[in-house]
């Protein structure tokens, strides 16, 4: 079992051009996408988060069941979902804003146990950022580490939504010693600084940094360096690329029963590259369709 800790919210996603175009909601937050992911890929995960009573909470949970995610985990309020409006640019990039206060998922708190079976819990986005919810995701993160399950971090930055960069850039610091892997976009590296090198001696067994079409590269802490190059597709839009990034490393790990640190150092090159080249096929499906829409594993058979 896969956990996936973190937020659900609405997309809303212009139509047409310009500031008045119609929106279209859309089933979105990195850890939903994440979870929706693992269950089109054929992983058992659990979706462990603070999900609204409202008609669009309704929405998320029942995409999560066809999906065959587990929702036995999910805390419910009658405050209502997170709203993100995004602007989607000419070569298919998507920026956002938010509508946070008072919202279901920032009313999260720590479970007291993890669900029986679990063997990841995967982390990331809004949800380690807005109190009082981040700090119980905080929580869970560093007890299932001290547990010595696999715990994976994709901090997604969203700038809007960090009043203070320097105190933010401390605390994902703070985290690293509790995460096993590290996930992150160029331009999310570029914004908290340092060096996967620098990562890895804080704790991760491995940094995975993402470079949109130009692919993705691994690092180990065991000096390795491993490289793909990204799928050529014809991009729509890239929401939800990363998320499924995150997803399809998660079930290529799990495939091959290497969800621990040792298991990642003995992956090897072959393995790593084998892994990377799933995670690029994966990502480039999402890209070649509107909206966050990872592919099902039929779709990445060779």
């Amino acid at each position: 079992m896969i956990v996936v800790a973190g937020e659900a919210l609405i997309d809303l996603v212009p139509q047409g051009a310009g500031a008045l175009a119609a929106l279209q909601p859309a089933l979105g937050g990195g850890p939903y996408n994440t979870a929706v992911a693992l269950g089109r890929l054929g992983s058992p995960a659990t979706f462990c988060s603070r999900v609204s009573y409202d008609a669009f909470g309704e929405a998320l949970l029942d995409r999560l069941r066809e999906t065959g995610v587990d929702v036995t985990s999910v805390q419910r309020g009658t405050e209502p979902t997170t709203l993100a409006v995004a602007t989607v640019g000419e070569d298919g990039s998507a920026a956002y804003s938010f509508y946070v206060d008072g919202t279901a998922d920032r009313k999260f708190t720590a479970p007291s146990a993890l669900p029986p079976g679990t063997r990841a819990v995967s982390f990331g986005t809004c949800s380690l950022v807005l109190e009082p919810g981040a700090s119980a995701y905080e929580e869970l993160m560093r007890s299932a580490a001290a547990q010595g399950v696999f715990t994976a971090l994709d901090p997604n930055i969203r700038a809007g939504l960090i009043p203070d960069a320097d105190a933010y850039r401390a605390r994902f610091k703070s985290w690293l010693p509790s995460v096993t892997l590290l996930k992150l976009s160029e331009e999310d590296a570029r914004w908290l600084g340092g060096t996967p090198q620098e990562w890895l001696a804080a704790g991760p067994a491995a940094v995975v940094i993402t470079r949109g079409g130009d692919g993705l590269t691994a690092f180990t802490a065991d000096g390795g360096t491993y490289a793909v190059p990204g799928e050529r597709v014809d991009v729509v839009d890239t929401i939800g690329a990363g998320d499924t990034v995150n997803a399809a490393l998660l079930h290529g790990l799990a495939v091959r029963d290497a969800l621990g640190g040792r298991a990642l150092a003995a992956l090897g090159p072959d393995g790593w590259t084998e892994l990377l080249g799933f995670a690029a096929r994966a990502a480039a499906v999402t890209c070649s369709r509107a909206g966050a829409e990872p592919p099902y594993a039929h779709e990445l058979d060779d």
